[in-house]
């Protein structure tokens, strides 16, 4: 049989599985909590306030509507560093689960992903929030949206095996990651715009940073009200596909020695 045809298959066996693990992962986040999944949209909106009060006087003179701005890149920026630090334990936090019982492991990853994805489809209702209170254009490319949302969810599933891969054979790479993390996000342009950088700078963050294809396809459907260029929305697409098969490939490979780690 295919490979990809058997983990296909593999994967639809278990969707029940993790179905459950996200709706878990979902409900422990706001257990006891009195907002519950309002807390969804009111935290990027609260961090988005903090922000752009902190950052509006630097960058604002030459940004229309900063707030907005900011928020097309911040949540995204949001969802892959949250869904790829928490793919990232995926597997050392089941190991109780996986030394009992047969399960792909995969799934976990998958479902850590998939959870955060919720939140991050939830946080859409703070970004009407921003655009109704700033005034801004609801364009009709916004409802394109979703093609920037497939993309960055693969990139992340992608990004978050190779991760819990690692995780299991070098615990310091969730402290190593923290920092490049921080590092990405200032070289991301998140608060400022690319063409305020030099050159070569430009070209440096546009080659070798991937997040960057994510913003600006995402900026340029809410924000502008265009369909991306051609180099960037199928550069997006290209990253993504080949991160995800970068993962998998990694973590399938190391995975029969999980157990002898965790």
């Amino acid at each position: 049989m295919n490979p990809w045809k058997y983990r296909i298959m593999t994967f639809w066996k278990y969707k029940d599985l993790m179905i459950q693990l996200v709706s878990r992962d979902i409900k422990l986040k706001y257990r006891r909590s009195f907002l519950g999944y309002l807390w969804s949209v009111l935290n990027p909106l609260f961090v988005m306030i903090i922000m752009t009060i902190v950052f509006s006087k630097m960058f604002s003179r030459n940004i229309e509507n900063f707030p907005v701005y900011l928020f097309t890149g911040k949540m995204l920026f949001d969802f892959m560093s949250t869904s790829t630090r928490q793919a990232m334990s995926s597997v050392v936090s089941n190991a109780s689960l996986l030394k009992k019982t047969y399960l792909p492991k995969y799934i976990f990853t998958f479902s850590k992903v998939t959870s955060c994805m919720v939140d991050f489809v939830l946080s859409f209702g703070a970004l009407f929030i921003v655009m109704i209170a700033t005034g801004a254009k609801v364009y009709w490319t916004f409802w394109l949206f979703p093609s920037v949302v497939v993309q960055i969810y693969i990139f992340c599933c992608g990004l978050g095996f190779l991760l819990a891969e690692l995780n299991v054979f070098f615990r310091d790479i969730q402290y190593i990651y923290q920092a490049i993390t921080t590092a990405w996000m200032y070289l991301t342009p998140i608060f400022y715009p690319i063409e305020s950088l030099p050159s070569d700078l430009q070209l440096l963050i546009k080659g070798l940073n991937p997040l960057y294809y994510y913003v600006a396809q995402f900026r340029d459907l809410v924000y502008y009200g265009r369909i991306p260029g051609p180099r960037v929305l199928w550069g997006g697409w290209l990253i993504a596909l080949v991160m995800f098969a970068i993962g998998l490939w990694a973590f399938k490979r190391k995975q029969d020695e999980f157990i002898l780690f965790i």
